[in-house]
């Protein structure tokens, strides 16, 4: 990270986003843990790829908050600082509607999400990859990540960032290997 960089995120205020998503902590993964230290998870994601952007960063830590908490209303989002427009219009962006099919969601973002939303959802899924245990999960939900994740996530990456994609391209192979799954990129 640039001295520039640095300076930038030592004045962002996080804390109100950080405290919007705390409730988070009571909503358990299918894969263990919970949904607050997941979205911690995708901003250290950002961050390791050097995304110094308040409004990349504020999503990043609610990115699940109506998914998980569907009681959460934009409007009270919309009350936290000067960047909540931005933040909750890209919030919108990356949150899937209730019933609707995960592949289709991504596919929309694959083919009409802005930059700032395909940046989101490559941290999120990379963090998903990583958190894959193939004890806690059926094989055929592995299997149908691993699908959408190549079918979708990995051309956002190719779109956004070099080195993300190189990242789920390894975390894809590393799966497959655990599965003895045969196909590669």
């Amino acid at each position: 990270m640039t001295n520039d960089e640095t300076n930038k995120l030592s004045s962002m205020v996080l804390a109100p986003w950080i405290a919007k998503a705390i409730p988070l902590t009571g909503v358990p993964r299918f894969i263990g843990g919970n949904s607050f230290r997941h979205c911690f998870q995708t901003l250290g994601i950002l961050l390791d790829y050097n995304y110094v952007d308040s409004v990349l960063l504020k999503t990043a830590v609610i990115h699940d908050l109506i998914e998980d908490l569907p009681h959460t209303t934009y409007e009270e989002l919309r009350q936290i600082d000067n960047d909540s427009e931005r933040v909750v219009a890209l919030l919108k962006e990356v949150t899937n509607v209730p019933k609707r099919p995960k592949a289709e969601f991504l596919n929309d973002i694959l083919h009409n999400g802005s930059r700032e939303a395909k940046i989101i959802k490559c941290a999120d899924r990379i963090a998903n990859l990583i958190d894959l245990q193939q004890v806690v999960i059926k094989d055929e939900t592995i299997i149908r990540t691993l699908y959408e994740t190549k079918e979708y996530v990995y051309p956002m990456a190719c779109q956004v960032n070099h080195y993300m994609s190189i990242e789920i391209s390894d975390l894809i192979n590393n799966k497959r290997k655990q599965l003895n799954m045969q196909i590669c990129f």
